[in-house]
């Protein structure tokens, strides 16, 4: 009968490596698939809080834009942040938060108007702007207003109520201020200040040193 040889320390070394290592990726994979099954609440994808009911009553649009074409020949383009369809979903009518317009005539001349609401009424033919109205041109009058009526058919920018505004020539107020054709088509346009208009002459440092 053969005797059993001894084991060396390399061949121990090896039978025990043959078990211990199988045992160690068993645990270390179960440890992985424990960990990746963990539910964390506060991970949960975060989704829009959106009122589906008021969605439906009331449309909206974002980032709307409008370009047209005013009957003298002026181009028209009104930007916003968000539209809001009139009642009973009117698209003519609405109301526009965060108005951006540009209003550039035949003569070459731009007038840039920001508000921050604008009722539209593309059937009456006319937006009425509120909310720190601004409106400037390229002649160099920035007027502030606290409301403005532009028209959408035509060439008429019109503050009914009044205006404060820093020109060329100064600093100014009036009643009210409208910018629009001088006569008939091809007369070319206006800027009106009217009721009560103050004027501080701010003459200009140009030459004299200061």
């Amino acid at each position: 009968m053969a005797r059993a040889r001894p084991w060396d320390p390399h061949s121990k070394l090896v039978f025990w490596l043959k078990i211990l290592l199988p045992i160690s990726a068993i645990f270390i994979l179960s440890t992985l698939f424990l960990a990746s099954n963990a539910v964390r609440p506060e991970d949960a994808i975060p989704y829009a809080d959106v009122d589906i009911q008021t969605l439906v009553q009331e449309p909206r649009l974002t980032a709307p834009v409008f370009t047209g074409m005013t009957a003298d020949g002026a181009a028209l383009s009104l930007m916003a942040s968000e539209a809001r369809v009139g009642n009973g979903g009117n698209l003519t009518s609405g109301q526009i938060i965060g108005l951006v317009g540009l209003l550039e005539t035949p003569d070459g001349g731009k007038t840039n108007l920001t508000a921050n609401l604008a009722d539209m009424d593309q059937a009456g033919g006319e937006a009425v702007l509120t909310g720190d109205v601004v409106v400037s041109n390229s002649i160099g009058y920035h007027i502030n207003s606290q409301s403005i009526r532009l028209a959408l058919d035509q060439t008429s920018v019109e503050s009914p109520g009044a205006i404060t505004a820093d020109g060329p020539v100064g600093k100014l107020t009036a009643g009210s201020m409208h910018l629009g054709l001088a006569g008939a088509a091809g007369s070319g346009y206006v800027l009106l200040f009217k009721g009560g208009v103050t004027l501080l002459y701010l003459p200009s440092s140009q030459g004299t040193g200061n």
